[in-house]
This record gives C-alpha cells, structure tokens and sequence, in this order.
C-alpha cells in the first residue's frame, strides 16, 4: 500500500511523465474509398511501397479502385506512369474521374522489359504513381519493386491475377478485387492485421 500511496503522490506532484496516447496516424496517401481506408493500419495507401492488386477478370474496375488517387496526385502535378497496360487507356475516361491526362506516361514494353522499366521510373524519385500489369513476377521481381518504390519515394501499383494469390509476395498491400459480388479483400498489409470481412466495393462510382 505504501508504494501505491507513494507513486500516487508523485503523479499528483507532476513529478512523473504520464505519457499520452498516440494520435492514429493518417496516411498521406488516401485511397479514396472510405470503406477501405478505414481498414488499413495507415487509413491509405502504404506509403512509398509495392501495392498488389489481385483481379478476378481484366474489367472488374481494377482502374476505378486508383482513380481517386491517380486524380489526387495529377492535380498536385505528379507523375503518373503506365507500364505496358493491356489497353490503350480511354483519355476521356480518365479525364472523367478528374485525372489530369497531361500528367500521364505511357510506356510500351515487352513483357521481359516491363517489370525493368518500372523499376526504373519507380527508383528515379520523379513520379507520383507507377502502375505495371506484370504477367510474370516472381518473388525476386516483386522485391526489386518494392525496394525500388521505396528507394524512389513513390507509389508502385501491380495488376495482377488472382490466382498469384496462392504464392507469398513482398508487397506491402495485397487487394484482390473480386467480380460478382463486386468487392474487396485485404489479403495482407504491413503494420497490422488483414481485414477478414471483404468491403463492398461499386467501380462505377
């Protein structure tokens, strides 16, 4: 009881640092889309970090999930490079979602060359947002990217199928984007615990 009545003295003196509860930190680098920042430890995007996402089918509105994003960062003057996407992107389209189309990089590259090319515009610190649709990537690939992200301060985002879900990878966030329903599923993100529930997720608006 003494050593209670004691220590009690001392924080009613003001002679003991109590200490104050962090404030939640807030990620520079929203994603959004409310639902999903309200279960990533950071409230966004893991910052200068490889983000995968995992889609069912090409279409399923794997653009519309970074559209917010990429529009956020346009309109800052970043720049928003696309490594050999499977399309011809659709200006009007992104212009829609308020993307700046002037901030756009289009690069072509065969498959062996792309995952290259991205290391390389993400390791050079001169852009916002890299996004790659790799077909092939081992774990070595990834981790080159990941590093590469990290080295250059910037966004990477990586396409890919969901059937790479199977296999471990580097990335800091790993999303897969389910068709029908039409939602979300955090299947890892560094600095806390996967979100079990998947989050409902409409690409059309």
């Amino acid at each position: 009881m003494g050593a209670v009545i004691a220590l009690d003295s001392l924080f009613n003196a003001g002679r003991v640092w109590k200490g104050r509860p962090a404030a939640p930190s807030v990620s520079p680098q929203p994603t959004g889309h409310a639902a999903l920042d309200a279960v990533l430890p950071n409230g966004g995007w893991p910052q200068a970090a490889l983000t995968e996402i995992l889609i069912a089918a090409p279409g399923v509105g794997e653009l519309q999930l970074l559209w917010p994003t990429l529009a956020r960062l346009s309109a800052a003057g970043e720049r928003i490079v696309l490594v050999a996407p499977p399309h011809v992107p659709y200006p009007q389209a992104w212009q829609n979602a308020g993307v700046d189309v002037r901030q756009l990089s289009l690069v072509q590259a065969a498959e062996r060359d792309a995952l290259w090319v991205a290391e390389q515009c993400l390791r050079s610190g001169s852009c916002g947002a890299v996004l790659c649709w790799p077909q092939q990537a081992d774990d070595r690939a990834l981790r080159r990217l990941q590093v590469a992200a990290e080295t250059g301060q910037t966004l990477a985002f990586a396409y890919r199928s969901q059937t790479a879900a199977i296999n471990p990878s580097p990335a800091a966030l790993r999303i897969a984007l389910d068709a029908r329903p039409a939602q979300l599923r955090v299947l890892k993100c560094r600095g806390g615990l996967a979100h079990a529930a998947p989050i409902a997720f409409s690409p059309g608006h």
